[in-house]
């Protein structure tokens, strides 16, 4: 055999066309090979153009890996005759099953718990979570938490991305429980308000249970029906605080819920992209039945767009809407500038609320260091062999608006007006995906400082 990434062969001369004849998969310990070829749209017994069939191969890597299954991915064309050739699939798998400490902040950054919460250790959850991500190795999930601190919860979510033969229908089942002594009651000069009383009695408890269908007729597109079911109480004391806390007259709040989603997700990587696009459309009705407590409906689109100018430079524009039809909401149910995923950057201290948001965020991004370290003979998994580092400069330009209807005169300062927010940052991205992003940002209330984030912004 001769593998054509050798170049141009003296033994071989390339040939304008190649039919595929066997596909083999080496390196899935684990992961089920039906799993795999799900992601593969080349076929044996077909004929592609050679120029074809190499774009086909890196569309194709690149499904493979937004499994998050695997460390690295390669597919290699192997000549077996003149116009002849197999595909071999080499994986190398990740360590599926991650035991988690859990300790992070309540807050909704670092920011907010550094300045406006005064680096307060009390606001800190702590607890484990099990997780693993490839059960039977048909890529199921299951994830199941315990956390105390200022927020105490259980969780537990499993989901099946296929339960037929053709790999289209998936579900997927999520619990959660959780307590909290102090809360958010309202907020104030764009700042959230927390309330603890003086017994320091739980002022909130919250259960809700969820049922997920999921539909994937090609391999860019999925369709999520969502059915759920929550319930909310709140101790009498925080309508102290904030009569309209909920709007029904009552300190229950317990609602039926179903939303549609429609997904397009073309990146290269999910986690940290460069390249490609993603398209989420969803509506959710809160309230099915006459007897919930609440009845709106919300609307959501984000559209992101990552242009890849050269190994070097990329663009990253994302555009992110969301609008409740009522006029007012359950405090649960606030949204705006602030709450994921909708900020701006140089905001991140601020909440800017209401019943209308868009926000159009921008990064320009260079990519100053791109390596890979083989330390395997350091680590005694080979899971964890290679540890890549990427370091990216980003230059920023986030711009949105919130439209409050009911103009509350506290928070008049940043809402029903034009935001934005511009500054540098470094992303790093390393082993297994992990983001950290370092980034300093102005806004146009000539506020600027500097931000530390776990996550990508897009």
């Amino acid at each position: 055999m001769v593998y054509a990434q050798d170049g141009l062969l003296d033994s071989l001369q390339i040939p304008d066309k190649v039919v595929i004849n066997n596909i083999f998969i080496i390196g899935n310990e684990k992961t089920k090979k039906n799993i795999i070829l799900r992601e593969i749209d080349l076929q044996t017994g077909i004929t592609y153009d050679w120029a074809e069939l190499l774009l086909m191969i890196e569309a194709d890597q690149k499904k493979i890996y937004n499994l998050q299954l695997f460390n690295n991915v390669e597919i290699t064309p192997l000549f077996t005759g003149t116009e002849d050739i197999e595909l071999l699939v080499a994986v190398t798998e990740r360590w599926y099953i991650l035991p988690n400490i859990i300790f992070n902040l309540a807050d909704r950054n670092l920011a907010e718990w550094w300045i406006n919460q005064n680096r307060d250790f009390s606001r800190v959850n702590y607890g484990a979570r099990l997780m693993h991500n490839n059960v039977g190795g048909r890529n199921e999930k299951l994830r199941i938490g315990g956390q105390l601190g200022f927020t105490k919860s259980f969780e537990m979510l499993y989901s099946i991305p296929y339960i037929d033969k053709k790999q289209k229908h998936g579900i997927a089942a999520q619990l959660t429980y959780f307590t909290q002594k102090t809360i958010q009651v309202k907020s104030a000069n764009n700042r959230q308000v927390f309330y603890t009383n003086e017994n320091e009695d739980v002022l909130r408890r919250n259960r809700s249970a969820f049922l997920r269908y999921t539909y994937r007729g090609s391999y860019y597109n999925f369709h999520l029906v969502t059915l759920g079911f929550n319930n909310t109480l709140i101790n009498e004391d925080v309508f102290t605080q904030n009569p309209n806390y909920f709007l029904h007259g009552s300190n229950k709040l317990n609602y039926f819920v179903m939303g549609y989603n429609f997904r397009h997700d073309n990146r290269d990587n999910v986690l940290y992209a460069t390249e490609g696009q993603l398209l989420n459309i969803g509506v959710t009705r809160y309230g099915i039945f006459g007897s919930d407590n609440v009845h709106d409906t919300e609307f959501t689109i984000n559209a992101n767009k990552y242009l890849k100018f050269n190994e070097k430079f990329h663009f990253v524009s994302g555009l992110s809407l969301n609008a409740f039809l009522g006029d007012r909401q359950p405090f649960t149910l606030v949204r705006g500038i602030g709450y994921n995923p909708f900020f701006i950057r140089g905001y991140e201290l601020n909440v800017v609320e209401g019943q209308q948001t868009v926000v159009h965020k921008n990064s320009l991004r260079f990519n100053l260091i791109n390596v890979g370290y083989d330390i395997g003979k350091y680590v005694p998994f080979d899971e964890f062999a290679y540890f890549p580092i990427k370091l990216y400069l980003s230059g920023n330009f986030d711009h949105g608006f919130v439209n409050d209807k009911n103009k509350l005169p506290e928070n008049l300062r940043l809402t029903n007006q034009y935001l934005f927010g511009y500054g540098l940052g470094l992303d790093l991205v390393t082993l297994y995906d992990i983001v950290f992003r370092f980034e300093y940002s102005l806004n146009n209330q000539n506020e600027g400082a500097f931000f530390f984030n776990f996550r990508a912004p897009f």
